[in-house]
């Protein structure tokens, strides 16, 4: 890990970046064995679902970590350091919520309701639309960094930067219609596991809002440049 990161960074951070981009995006997509093993109620294989989370999230850390090091000791980079240091503090929190979420699904052996099954995974894959558009508009970013902050090409990163936005009101949206079906079950399911799949609704949507505000220093480095 660590040779890789040396090779990567050359004189930009940037490099270093998207491949901390990949990462935690690597634990979001994680998120879904996970549920179908909670759906299956295989529950040893959560277990080690969620040994591979937390392997994934120390890899990001430790790029992260590297990162930081890299900016700490750099005189001329194209943005500034602080909303640079501050968009990998929200993508870390991605990573992290990702990781609680794989801690929650080990607390309890849940047997989950089948009536809220799929709209969990709709919920779920549309986290990982809003996911997958932060690493695309990190890796356009990367591109950017690297020529100018200017033209059509900045536009267009600023235009998926809002359609990130876009993605994840449309989870925030989906977010309230799946926590009503939960309550609703109440008389047929017990509020124990009501508020544990409210707690799991949650976590997954504050993934979908640290991607956007992670996003959103994007936006500003971009602006700024």
């Amino acid at each position: 890990m660590k040779s890789l990161i040396g090779d990567l960074f050359g004189k930009s951070p940037f490099g270093p970046i998207v491949e901390h981009s990949k990462k935690v995006h690597e634990c979001v997509e994680l998120l879904w064995p996970l549920m179908e093993a909670l759906v299956a109620e295989n529950y040893e294989l959560i277990h080690t679902y969620h040994s591979k989370m937390a392997r994934l999230e120390y890899e990001a850390d430790l790029i992260k970590h590297d990162i930081r090091s890299f900016v700490a000791q750099s005189y001329f980079l194209p943005v500034e350091k602080s909303d640079l240091i501050n968009f990998l503090a929200r993508q870390e929190k991605i990573a992290d919520t990702a990781q609680d979420f794989s801690v929650i699904l080990t607390l309890r052996q849940t047997v989950m309701h089948p009536s809220i099954q799929d709209s969990f995974f709709l919920y779920l894959r549309q986290v990982f639309q809003v996911s997958g558009t932060l690493l695309t508009a990190a890796v356009e970013f990367k591109n950017l960094a690297e020529t100018s902050f200017g033209g059509a090409e900045a536009r267009s990163v600023l235009q998926l930067i809002e359609h990130l936005g876009e993605e994840e009101w449309k989870t925030d949206k989906m977010s309230r219609q799946l926590s009503r079906a939960f309550f609703a079950l109440e008389g047929e399911e017990s509020v124990f596991n009501i508020l544990f799949y409210e707690k799991m609704l949650i976590a997954l949507g504050n993934i979908a809002n640290q991607a956007e505000n992670a996003g959103d220093y994007l936006r500003m480095m971009i602006e700024k440049g």
